[in-house]
This record gives structure tokens, C-alpha cells and sequence, in this order.
């Protein structure tokens, strides 16, 4: 074998041992081209936006990912988050503490991630099928509770996350993004540090296979449903951090958007493989295209063509990756 063909398999070999370097490398690259066709995307109250833009479909991402890693999917996530911006907004204005509403609202969405993996490991429904059915039923129950129309926010613990803070006397920053991050390093370390994340990839690499090596699957199935409830609960959080009224109306497409950011960032749909930094840059590689192609005046509508494309894109290399290892 050549070292010309020995360098290649091991360049492939690294970047499917590592799913996260090709997400970073395409972010680097998104941010290098949006920074000499545009005048303003490299301005540090941009960027800062950037990031602030990506914290609720980045938080989303984050629990989608750990359902996507054991070889399921959520299509109620967005839904369940502002149902609990809903609860804790209602409860405030019936004057209720704030920290209460607040653990009011991560409560009802870790309920609802209990619910749904009740049914998929007891009875074996499908994760498409119930999350599907689950997202029907919250929609409806958020404008229920609404009445149809957005609820102010009032307290100051519920809209925290979206407080302003300056690094170095002019990066602007929200306790939001440092949440978010925290966030992150703790699922990365849980994943890659503890046993149970190694059940996480096992079970979603092969059910059968963990299940016959002592895995126990259901429980570790109905672990991750509850542990991506509970991140959805703080998504609500982040969500009125950002805009201090819980709209019933809000995030309708937030479930896909945190799909195309897990599978951007190199997690397979079909389970198993992934990491939770290949999501973060997924998260950002989302909203560099919508800020970079915003700014070069390019129509709403083709910046979804694009983002749909690159999604494709993404399985479809996931695909042959599977089928090389």
C-alpha cells in the first residue's frame, strides 16, 4: 500500500473516529466565506448574535441528540418546551414565586419525556410514531392554555437567561450562552466519561447486542427520554430569555430546526454514532447561514433550499460512512 493510499485511509479513518471535525472544519469555512463577501458579519455585536440566535434550536439540538443517539427521534420537543413556557408564565401571573414556575415548567416536560419513553419501552411504539402523536396533542394544549394569544412574562428569574453582560468591554454576552455551554460539557462528559454513556451509543448501535452483554436497554432508553425532557424544560428558559412572552405559536418548526442541527453536526439518524460538540457546531452552522446569507440579501425561502440541501447532504455522507466502517 502507498503512502498516498495509506494518508487517505487514515484521514477517513480520523474523520469517522471524530464525527464533530467535520462540522467544525464547515463552520470555519461558512465563517471565512460570510467574512469576505459581507462587510459586518465579523463584528463582534453580530457574531454575539449569532450565538445568542442558536441557544433555544441549540439547547432543543442537545436532548434531540441524546434520543437520536439510541436510534430514536422527537418530533415534540420544540412543542413540550412552550407548553412549559406556557405553565410557567401562567403560574407567575396567578402569582406564583418565580423559582417555582421554573421548576414547574422542567417538570412538565421531563413528565412528558417520561411519557414517551414509557411507550416506547413498554410498548414498543415506534419514536416517530409517538412523539408525532404527542406533538398533535401539545400544540393543542398550548393554545388551550393560551387562549390563542402570547402571555406576557413578568418575573425576573424567568427572563434571567437573557441578561446582558461585556467581555473585555465589548463582547456582548447573555447568561443564556453560558448555560448553554455548561450544558454541553456536562452531556459531553456524561457520553464519553461515564458507563452510562457508553450504554447510550451500545443501545443505539445495537439494542439486541447491549441487551445480550448486560445493557439494561429499557432503562437506559427511558433515562435518556427523561434527561432530554428535562433540557427541553430549560429550552423553555432559554426561550424567555430571548422574548419575555410565551407565545403558543412559537418554534412551530423548532423540531426540525434541531434535527438539521444534530444531523449537520454528524450524528447518524440511524443511531449509534455521534457527539454532542458536532451538534454545538451544527447549532451555529445553522444560524451562520441564516445571518451570512440574511446579510448578503438572499430571500428567506432559498435560505431554506440551501439548509434542506445540506441536510441531505449530511445522511448521505452518513450513509456511505456507515457502509465503509
Amino acid at each position: 500500500m502507498t503512502a498516498a493510499v495509506e494518508e487517505r485511509f487514515s484521514a477517513r479513518e480520523f474523520l469517522l473516529r471524530a464525527p464533530a471535525v467535520g462540522p467544525a472544519l464547515a463552520l470555519l469555512l461558512a465563517i471565512a466565506v460570510f467574512s469576505l463577501t459581507t462587510d459586518t458579519f465579523l463584528d463582534p455585536d453580530n457574531l454575539s448574535l449569532v450565538v445568542q440566535q442558536s441557544l433555544v434550536i441549540g439547547t432543543l439540538a442537545l436532548g434531540q441528540t441524546l434520543i437520536i443517539l439510541t436510534g430514536g427521534i422527537d418530533l415534540a420537543n420544540a412543542s413540550a418546551a412552550v407548553v412549559a413556557t406556557l405553565v410557567m408564565a401562567l403560574l407567575v401571573l396567578a402569582g406564583t414565586p418565580g423559582w417555582l414556575a421554573l421548576v414547574a415548567g422542567v417538570v412538565t416536560t421531563a413528565l412528558i419525556g417520561l411519557v414517551i419513553g414509557g411507550l416506547v419501552t413498554q410498548i414498543r411504539l415506534p419514536p416517530f410514531i409517538v412523539t408525532l402523536g404527542m406533538l398533535t396533542m401539545l400544540t393543542a394544549i398550548a393554545k388551550l392554555l393560551a387562549g390563542g394569544e402570547a402571555v406576557p412574562t413578568g418575573d425576573d428569574l424567568l427572563t434571567w437567561l437573557g441578561t446582558r453582560r461585556y467581555l473585555f468591554g465589548g463582547i456582548e454576552i447573555t447568561y443564556g450562552m453560558t448555560l448553554c455551554l455548561l450544558m454541553y460539557l456536562v452531556v459531553w462528559y456524561a457520553l464519553t466519561r461515564t458507563a452510562w454513556g457508553r450504554h447510550v451509543y451500545a443501545v443505539g448501535n445495537a439494542p439486541e447486542a447491549a441487551r445480550l452483554s448486560g445493557i439494561k436497554v429499557n432503562r437506559t432508553l427511558l433515562s435518556v427520554y427523561l434527561t432530554a425532557g428535562v433540557i427541553f424544560g430549560i429550552t423553555a428558559w432559554q426561550a424567555l430569555g430571548r422574548v419575555p412572552n410565551a407565545d403558543p405559536n412559537a418554534y412551530q418548526l423548532g423540531n426540525l430546526d434541531s434535527i438539521t442541527a444534530v444531523v449537520l453536526g454528524g450524528t447518524s439518524l440511524f443511531g449509534g454514532r455521534g457527539s454532542v460538540l458536532g451538534t454545538l457546531m451544527g447549532a451555529l452552522i445553522v444560524a451562520v447561514l441564516r445571518s451570512g446569507l440574511t446579510q448578503l440579501g438572499v430571500d428567506a425561502l432559498y435560505q431554506d433550499v440551501a439548509t434542506g440541501a445540506l441536510v441531505i447532504a449530511a445522511v448521505v455522507f452518513d450513509r456511505l460512512a456507515r457502509r465503509q466502517r
